[in-house]
């Protein structure tokens, strides 16, 4: 069998999977020495135009070890072991829109992951993200933009 990524579906194909199931993706938590958390600028749905931490999708056929390889590379600039972070935890996120639009929804299964590490080692994908910033938790959580979803991971730290 092979068990090689399959990549990026197509539209269509994309578009019914997140209309019939969950995606399963991993959030990085990104930590500096400062104690402050790597947060994006969304610019792509869904969470569009909030403060989000960077992560993305596991596709069919990647280990988690290997989606992990590819978004650190991919989100972060830096490519890191699974190994390298702590498992934070399952997180469930349900968003009325999706990457498509207004429909379908997104219903997205998060494995959140945090990382420690120097500030300018870290170059944040413009792919996914219109600007940076470094903000302290308690920060996170008094911010209005910061997207509901992304304080969860805050709450108690």
């Amino acid at each position: 069998m092979d068990n090689k990524p399959q990549g990026r579906l197509d539209a269509t194909t994309f578009a019914a999977v997140v209309h019939s199931a969950p995606l399963i993706s991993i959030d990085l938590l990104v930590q500096n020495e400062q104690g402050e958390y790597l947060l994006g600028l969304r610019t792509n749905r869904p969470a569009q135009g909030c403060w989000f931490v960077p992560g993305g999708r596991i596709q069919k056929k990647e280990t988690l070890d290997a989606a992990f390889l590819r978004l650190t590379t991919e989100e972060l600039g830096i490519t890191l072991e699974r190994s390298q972070a702590v498992f934070k935890g399952v997180y469930e996120h349900f968003y009325q829109d999706s990457v498509f639009g207004e429909q379908p929804s997104t219903h997205y299964i998060v494995l959140a992951h945090q990382l420690v590490l120097p500030t300018e080692k870290v170059q944040l994908s413009v792919q996914q993200h219109d600007n940076a910033q470094w903000l302290k938790a308690e920060d996170i959580l008094a911010d209005p933009n910061v997207h509901r979803y992304t304080k969860l991971y805050f709450n108690g730290l």
